[in-house]
């Protein structure tokens, strides 16, 4: 299923061109209550088979919208953490090297890589058709599309072969990247080039792990303006998502509506006043931003 956020926090489920409300079903059964966030939708469809059971009913008879008519919203705005993979794809190391000036660092174990996970701010997030806001102290923001995971289950100390087992979902997330003035020759400043407001797009919707078999077999597009800008595939990750849910389980507790984006492939651009961008992850979907100068 396609589990969406919509219009006035509302919870849907997105079939082809229908939108079907599954917040008031949940709410009348009591298992939502009124006022719900999407971090507790996610973790009742996720944990009581009942709720899922009621939101495949209101999928496939209930009252239904036009997906057209509707203003898609992050589907899910309030995370607990978003953890977010640096330097995963050995192509982008290449290209931060040429474009940055960075040390393209050997990679000794796939620990050590993964030991420079982040966390962005949860109040960068934005949805579907939201605006990207370039902030008047910097010369070079650059876009990055990547496939994130949603967690389901409360995850600790997993193992790689159980890890997709913990997985509600699929989203994209976009990880827009201030590169001026703080990102050469300067450490430990993820956290705010990546934390701005607006630096966190989500969307359009989650889609349920039953629907991807395999996470490191998807594609990945960018059009910037237009123009192809990114053409890539999850099989290309130097840590894959198992890698990374055991790694981050071993240290911390994931917890039901965590975030875990997997990094950016080859094809990060710097963004301009007036681009439009269009980014598609193969059996997610595809969602657009806008962009512009902060005034």
């Amino acid at each position: 299923m396609k589990i969406c956020h919509y219009n006035n926090h509302q919870a849907g489920v997105v079939d082809g061109d229908k939108v079907y409300n599954i917040g008031d079903a949940l709410i009348k059964s009591g298992l939502a209550r009124n006022g719900y966030t999407m971090l507790e939708i996610i973790d009742a469809l996720a944990n009581n088979p009942a709720a899922m059971q009621i939101a495949k009913d209101a999928a496939s008879g209930g009252p239904s919208v036009a997906l057209s008519s509707v203003k898609l919203r992050a589907p899910i705005e309030n995370p607990g953490s978003l953890w977010a993979a640096a330097a995963n794809y050995y192509a982008h190391r290449a290209e931060m090297v040429e474009r940055m000036g960075s040390a393209n660092r050997e990679i000794k174990n796939k620990d050590d890589l993964m030991a420079e996970f982040f966390l962005k701010t949860t109040s960068s997030i934005i949805g579907p058709g939201d605006t990207i806001i370039l902030p008047k102290i910097s010369k070079l923001v650059d876009f990055e599309c990547e496939l994130c995971a949603v967690i389901g289950k409360r995850a600790r100390k997993v193992t790689e072969n159980e890890a997709l087992s913990y997985v509600f979902g699929y989203t994209i997330c976009w990880d827009i990247s201030q590169r001026d003035p703080w990102g050469k020759g300067m450490h430990n400043t993820r956290n705010i080039r990546k934390g701005f407001d607006t630096f966190s797009a989500l969307g359009p919707w989650i889609v349920t792990r039953d629907e991807i078999e395999e996470p490191q077999n998807l594609s990945i597009r960018v059009l910037q303006n237009g123009k192809e800008a990114m053409t890539a595939h999850t099989s290309d990750m130097i840590c894959g998502l198992r890698e990374h849910i055991r790694f981050l389980t071993s240290c911390l507790t994931l917890r039901p509506g965590d975030l875990i984006t997997t990094g950016t492939p080859a094809g990060v651009s710097k963004l301009h006043d007036g681009d439009r961008l269009h980014g598609t992850i193969e059996k997610i979907g595809s969602m657009e931003l806008f962009v512009k100068d902060e005034q």
